[in-house]
């Protein structure tokens, strides 16, 4: 479409300026599947590589999307009328583990194809961890059940890379993941609704702005102190938890956000002291790394086994101090500060199970041969607060 010309138009300059072998050009496509005549069809793979062609690029590899692996015959097609060698035209099928698709290009040899042609030595992968990896998400024998109440739940997408780490956190655990994303404007509505997380091993309270959706929110969180169900809450999830916290059991009525209620009497999550004199938005959030320091006796010092961490952090808000020393007595545990320790990074609450609120983002770091401490204690106590249910 006409957004990409110029990023077309600079890719081919780009490989006419630089050697050959120093570029690679891989297009991806998609081979519909046709029920009706039970084929693959090549035809809107071939008109793309013209179309390609015709701007001046020609493809050096094509990485076919399709349902099924590609059939012989569609192969030597496409190989054909896009010009390009069999061995470069790799199939993408649809795969029930997403990991498990570097393993199967590198059966198709792409690794060693494209060595070959930037004129690089071919090795012998290490695949030995991958394969782990993928083994561990095909052999999971137990199932995590998960209650993913939020403010964006219609497009998951908008929550992609927590889910991805508590599904890196769930393998590892030996553990199938089944979501449930669930939709916290109704609940503000009908509170009763709250007890369909009765069915649920664990509560992850998601990111979020705006007051939207928030009330059902905090009535998740409430529910989980209640219940002393696992539950783990995400930057403004685990302001939330706090919040949830002073209501019910501190007993402070109305306690809110200020950003939620401006006019709140008890404004126990208020803006960071240097976001006040900051008029304009975009870019002027609390962003990226920061030290955290873990404190001792604590289930997320158990968790990371370290005594600080850098974690990333996007918040303009945060808990306040003096109210957070007010909670102490109720069971409510400061669990990370920053280097100051002004600013509160994580609570939890002296509970049987864990119930923990984490002002970073953990799921950023989380990787499938390195799940985020924080998500792999979340999941393992979900695990363990299944049994538990199963025996009484």
């Amino acid at each position: 479409d006409i957004e990409a010309m110029p990023f077309l138009e600079a890719i081919r300059q780009f490989r006419l300026e630089e050697k050959k072998e120093d570029t690679i050009l891989i297009h991806v496509t998609y081979v519909p599947y046709l029920d009706t005549v039970q084929q693959q069809k090549s035809k809107p793979s071939q008109h793309s590589v013209r179309t390609l062609q015709g701007m001046g690029l020609q493809p050096d590899v094509l990485v076919a999307r399709a349902k099924k692996p590609l059939t012989k015959d569609v192969l030597q097609k496409l190989s054909l009328f896009s010009n390009i060698p069999p061995e470069a035209v790799i199939s993408n099928p649809d795969i029930d583990v997403i990991y498990e698709l570097p393993l199967f290009f590198e059966q198709q040899k792409l690794g060693d194809y494209l060595c070959k042609i930037s004129n690089l030595p071919i090795k012998k992968p290490q695949l030995d961890e991958w394969c782990n990896i993928v083994n561990l998400y095909k052999n999971a024998k137990e199932v995590v059940r998960i209650a993913v109440p939020g403010k964006y739940t219609q497009i998951v997408d908008s929550y992609i890379s927590i889910q991805e780490a508590l599904r890196h956190a769930s393998a590892y655990s030996g553990a199938k993941l089944e979501l449930q994303w669930i939709d916290t404007e109704p609940i503000e509505n009908n509170p009763k609704a709250i007890e369909r997380l009765r069915k649920f091993d664990g509560v992850l309270l998601t990111p979020g702005f705006g007051s939207r959706g928030t009330e059902g929110m905090i009535l998740t969180a409430e529910y989980a102190i209640r219940e002393g169900m696992p539950y783990l809450g995400i930057c403004f999830g685990c302001q939330l938890l706090f919040v949830a916290f002073c209501r019910s059991v501190l007993g402070l009525e109305g306690a809110n956000s200020t950003e939620i209620d401006p006019n709140t009497p008890y404004p126990v999550v208020d803006l960071l002291p240097e976001q006040r004199a900051i008029k304009t938005k975009g870019g002027t959030m609390r962003l990226g790394g920061h030290k955290v320091i873990l404190m001792e006796n604590t289930r997320l010092k158990e968790a990371y086994n370290k005594t600080e961490v850098i974690e990333r952090f996007r918040h303009r808000y945060h808990i306040m101090p003096q109210y957070a020393e007010m909670a102490k007595d109720a069971g409510l545990i400061v669990s990370a500060t920053d280097e100051t320790g002004k600013i509160i990074n994580a609570i939890e609450l002296n509970k049987d199970f864990l119930i923990m609120g984490v002002q970073f983002h953990p799921e950023f770091k989380s990787r499938p041969n390195l799940p985020s401490p924080v998500y792999l204690a979340f999941i393992k106590e979900a695990l363990r607060y299944q049994k538990l249910k199963n025996r009484t």
